[in-house]
């Protein structure tokens, strides 16, 4: 049997990499009706009203004493009001980036967005957690747990090198895991559930493997995308819109006079598998 040529994808999701038609890659495609009515985005911001380009004041707020008194709002331009909801959006953005290495990640993709060039995402820190989250999962789930797995048994060890005809083996021992997110516990607070959370497509190539006598050493790729960016289904969903911050994320995205809009984010990380041949198969 031929071996397998090196190196070689053995994995990718459904979904493909630069997918610019999903759902939450749209923006400016919503009307103030719309947002209103269909996604109850009535209030909106704190500092600022979306829909008249107005500041709110003491005045305008129904709990002041002072509510219904006749008054001036300042008016504001499109662009004045828009960094005004960016600066809150970044305010509000702290809540879930407390502490790690990655705090400062939210912030940026969020100055991304409001750059509006719709531009990939690069960042180091994506890359470093990408890496770690790999690295520390020691699950059941475990992809790189699995992938060892499948190598052992995979490999013909007899003429040291990977028959192709198992690369299908490879793949259903990742599809049987679960693919690297940022959904554990502390990812609620160390920035890397609200900037990446779950992930939307992702590959995996083994790049090169040596086999020397009854161990080998891999070295494999992961390549994931995720999209900075709102569909209908997460703001509809309570535990988005109860939070103002995804409020006026939606609002900058997909109210059609912001049109802010969403973006890719690209990490990757190079990882090494070592592994000793079946004491059962010798």
């Amino acid at each position: 049997m031929p071996a397998l040529t090196l190196p070689c994808m053995i994995f990718k999701t459904q979904k493909w990499m630069d997918d610019y038609y999903a759902s939450d890659m749209r923006c400016g495609d919503l009307s103030e009706k719309q947002l209103k009515s269909n996604f109850h985005m009535l209030d909106v911001s704190t500092k600022v009203d979306p829909y008249t380009l107005t500041k709110i004041t003491a005045f305008s707020q129904p709990q002041s004493m002072f509510y219904g008194y006749p008054r001036v709002n300042e008016k504001l331009t499109r662009q004045q009001c828009a960094a005004i909801l960016f600066d809150e959006f970044r305010q509000l953005s702290r809540t879930f980036a407390i502490y790690s290495p990655y705090k400062p990640l939210i912030e940026q993709m969020i100055t991304h967005m409001q750059k509006n060039n719709g531009t990939p995402f690069r960042h180091m820190l994506l890359d470093i957690a990408l890496r770690e989250q790999i690295i520390s999962d020691n699950t059941g789930d475990s992809t790189r747990i699995l992938l060892q797995k499948a190598l052992n048994s995979a490999i013909d060890w007899q003429n040291k090198s990977l028959p192709k005809n198992k690369k299908d083996e490879l793949k259903q021992a990742i599809l049987d895991g679960r693919l690297p997110k940022f959904d554990r516990f502390k990812d609620n607070f160390n920035g890397m559930g609200i900037t990446i959370h779950d992930t939307a497509a992702t590959h995996i190539i083994i790049k090169s493997l040596e086999i020397d006598n009854d161990r080998y050493h891999a070295i494999v790729h992961y390549k994931v995308q995720d999209h900075f960016g709102l569909d209908n289904n997460d703001i509809l969903n309570s535990r988005f819109s109860h939070f103002r911050f995804f409020r006026i994320w939606f609002v900058l995205q997909r109210y059609v006079n912001f049109a802010f809009r969403p973006f890719m984010t690209t990490m990757e990380a190079t990882i090494e598998i070592n592994g000793v041949r079946d004491d059962n198969k010798k």
